[in-house]
């Protein structure tokens, strides 16, 4: 029997967020995104109901900008992630905000 997954409750979801969020700060400070895709990530973030749980997304958020990838209890260095798929940071970091500014184009003006 296959069970499906559970999914990520309210606080895991603004937490998650919040973690792209400061990963997206710590690539921006590598030169592999601008400040604008940055900005849409905030903009995404402001949909999102208010947390329960504000030092779990504020711990969330720091793990990110120390390029640490949070998400639903998994941690792992975003250098760790490229190399585990064959490519650069640079490269996860551009992925990351071309996912970012892709969901940007959805919304309504």
């Amino acid at each position: 029997m296959v069970s499906a997954q559970t999914p990520p409750s309210a606080d895991d979801a603004v937490a998650m967020a919040k973690n792209q969020l400061g990963i997206l700060e710590y690539c921006k400070g590598k030169g592999y995104v601008d400040a604008a895709t940055v900005d849409i990530q905030t903009r995404l973030m402001g949909m999102l109901p208010p947390a329960t749980d504000a030092s779990k997304v504020e711990a969330a958020y720091q793990k990110g900008k120390n390029g640490t990838v949070s998400s639903m209890g998994q941690e792992v260095n975003l250098a760790d992630v490229a190399k585990a798929q064959s490519t650069a940071e640079e490269a996860m970091c551009k992925q990351i905000g071309a996912a970012v500014n892709q969901a940007a184009a959805m919304l309504p003006k």
